[in-house]
């Protein structure tokens, strides 16, 4: 028999195996958690298939560099419909949409960061990669086929020089990036960053060009794989649906204020990486505890040190100088 037809029979047996588990999740949770599981990986399948095509596609006609965004979209919608979990995101000031190029950055909690970003994600902008990933089959054909931005690790000797191409890249084409600083993912079940790495900041500075902060409340209740935990948790996204999907849970993402980086230089990348990240903590607590319904700390007003803080970083609830 031909291997379609045991792709196929492992497809149906898969989606059959899909089902049972969310009728028994009703009984017995775990059920569940497993349930979602399968769904998610092959939704991720479905849809890395699905974007190989589309970047071929798009590339022809003349519009490759909104390949990812077609098929970060196509995960959002699969993903809502075959686990009920999707994200809120606040953006009154439509940053996403109206910052090109510029230099996106997120927290980074656990592998359901690939459906924020599926939910989030800007047209004309892309994930960063190794440059080694480039001859890999399939993955680095999509990479190179969607726009991805590589980054040359091996050849260089620092986070500085391996951003300067990537940089060059990103003036060239206006092309955003998308990066997460903290470097992986933390698991974290209460409110928390992990060290920021400079390597997003570098390039900023490097292009020239704002970096656009992206929160994520933390999601422990919905994703947790120290706990076993995967619910649903679906609402509207706002100006796109109008009636919530029934749901216990919500996944809240906040965009904040560009940052301007063309005042800055390689010697401010320390100082930009620390407030930045003072920043993003500092909504992201308040982001946790507003969707958890709880109050929220007001901390008080620390003296800045005796030193020339030469990051203004707009964003939040104002600039630190």
């Amino acid at each position: 028999m031909s291997l379609l037809y045991y792709f196929l029979l492992s497809l149906a047996f898969s989606f059959g195996l899909t089902v049972l588990l969310y009728m028994l999740s009703a009984s017995f949770p775990l059920a569940g958690f497993f349930a979602r599981l399968l769904a998610s990986y092959f939704s991720l399948v479905i849809c890395a298939s699905y974007g190989v095509v589309i970047s071929i596609i798009l590339r022809l006609v003349g519009y490759g560099g909104i390949s990812q965004w077609a098929a970060a979209r196509s995960f959002k919608w699969t993903m809502r419909y075959s686990t009920g979990i999707t994200f809120e995101i606040d953006d009154p000031n439509d940053y996403l949409n109206t910052t090109r190029p510029a230099v996106f950055i997120g927290n980074h909690q656990t592998e359901l960061d690939v459906l924020m970003l599926g939910c989030i994600f800007p047209k004309y902008c892309s994930v960063t990669a190794k440059a080694s990933l480039k001859s890999f089959p399939f993955l680095g054909w999509f990479m190179a086929l969607s726009g991805t931005v590589f980054l040359d690790r091996k050849n260089s000797s620092s986070a500085r020089e391996a951003m300067a191409g990537a940089a060059d890249e990103i003036r060239r084409k206006r092309q955003s990036v998308y990066m997460f600083p903290e470097g992986t993912r933390s698991y974290y079940q209460e409110p928390g960053l992990l060290p920021f790495k400079k390597g997003a900041f570098h390039l900023a500075i490097q292009a020239k060009v704002p970096i656009v902060p992206v929160v994520v409340a933390n999601y422990s209740h919905v994703l947790s794989l120290k706990t076993w935990t995967f619910r649903s948790g679906a609402v509207p996204v706002k100006g796109i649906f109008n009636t919530c999907l029934p749901s216990d849970s919500a996944n809240h993402i906040v965009v904040l204020k560009p940052i301007d980086t063309t005042h800055l230089k390689a010697s401010d990348v320390e100082d930009l990486a620390r407030d930045v990240r003072e920043l993003m903590l500092k909504e992201h607590i308040a982001l946790t505890a507003k969707a958890r319904g709880q109050p929220i700390a007001m901390t008080a007003a620390k003296t800045p040190p005796q030193r020339d803080r030469v990051v203004k970083a707009s964003g939040v609830e104002g600039t630190i100088s």
